[in-house]
C-alpha cells in the first residue's frame, strides 16, 4: 500500500507540473527556452547610467516590427515591453524609450533617418532592428548593403551611444526568402567586427519553436510579424540581456 501511495503521489506531482507548464502563456514558454540570452558585448554607457541613477534614454529604430504592426496598444510593442521589464529589473532607474520605427523601412532608409530620429534624441543606447525588409520581398543583400550596416553602426557609435543590433524574425516569410542567411551573416559579422551587442531574435524564436512553442503563437497570420506573445517575449528577453550586459 505504501508503494502504491508513493506512486500515486509521484504521478499526481508529475501531472501537476505538466499541467502548470501547459498553462504558461506562449511568451512565458518562449522566455523559458531562452533563459541565457546574451548580447555578446558590454554596454558601458548604459551600465554607467543604471548604476548612477541618471536617466537612461533608449532609442529603438527599425521597421514595422519596431512599430509593433498588428498589436492594438503601444504598450504591447517590444520597445515598451522592454522598458517595463528593464524598469522592473532596475527599480532605481529612470528609463525612457523612444520608438523610432517606421513601417516598410530598409537599412538605407534607417540610416537616412539617423540624424532626425536617433541623434536628435541624444540616446544612451540604440537598438537597431534591421534587415527584414531588405530580404523579405526578394532583396539579395550584397557587400554594398554590408557597408551600409557597417557605416550605420560606426555613425551610431560616434554619437557615444551603446549599440545593439536586432536581427531577423524566424518566420515563414523570412525563411522563404533567398537572402535571409546572407543577411544574418552580415549582421553577425558587423556586430563582431564593431564589438557591439547582438540580440538574435532569429535564434530566440527558433529556440522557442524547437522547445515546443507553436510558431503560430509567435507569428501572426501574415507569416512575418510577431503576435502579442511574440513581442512580449522579445521585449522581456532583450531587457534581461541589457540588464546583464550593463553590470
Amino acid at each position: 500500500m505504501a508503494s502504491i501511495g508513493a506512486a500515486l503521489l509521484i504521478g499526481l506531482s508529475g501531472s501537476g507540473s505538466s499541467q502548470a507548464q501547459d498553462e504558461l502563456s506562449s511568451a512565458e514558454k518562449c522566455l523559458s527556452a531562452n533563459s541565457n540570452t546574451s548580447l555578446g558585448a558590454q554596454l558601458p554607457r548604459t551600465a554607467s547610467r543604471l548604476k548612477s541613477g541618471e536617466p537612461l534614454r533608449i532609442v529603438a529604430i527599425g521597421s514595422s516590427s519596431t512599430v509593433g504592426l498588428w498589436v492594438l496598444r503601444s504598450a504591447a510593442t517590444y520597445p515598451e515591453v522592454m522598458r517595463r521589464e528593464l524598469s522592473r529589473l532596475r527599480s532605481n532607474a529612470t528609463i525612457e524609450v523612444i520608438n523610432s520605427g517606421r513601417v516598410g523601412d530598409t537599412i538605407p532608409n534607417n540610416v537616412a533617418r539617423f540624424e532626425r530620429d536617433v541623434f536628435a534624441h541624444t540616446p544612451d543606447l540604440v537598438i537597431w532592428q534591421l534587415g527584414t525588409n531588405d530580404v523579405a520581398w526578394g532583396g539579395r543583400p550584397d557587400q554594398g548593403l554590408k557597408r551600409s550596416v557597417l557605416e550605420g553602426v560606426r555613425a551610431l557609435k560616434a554619437g557615444s551611444a551603446d549599440v545593439v543590433l536586432m536581427d531577423l524574425q524566424y518566420a515563414p516569410q523570412v525563411l522563404a526568402s533567398v537572402g535571409y542567411s546572407t543577411m544574418e551573416d552580415i549582421i553577425i559579422d558587423v556586430a563582431k567586427q564593431e564589438r557591439v551587442g547582438l540580440f538574435s531574435r532569429f535564434a530566440l524564436m527558433r529556440n522557442s519553436v524547437s522547445a515546443g512553442v507553436a510558431q503560430s503563437a509567435l507569428v501572426t497570420w501574415d507569416g512575418l510579424h510577431n503576435t502579442t506573445d511574440g513581442y512580449d517575449c522579445i521585449g522581456r528577453a532583450l531587457a534581461r540581456a541589457i540588464s546583464t550586459s550593463a553590470r
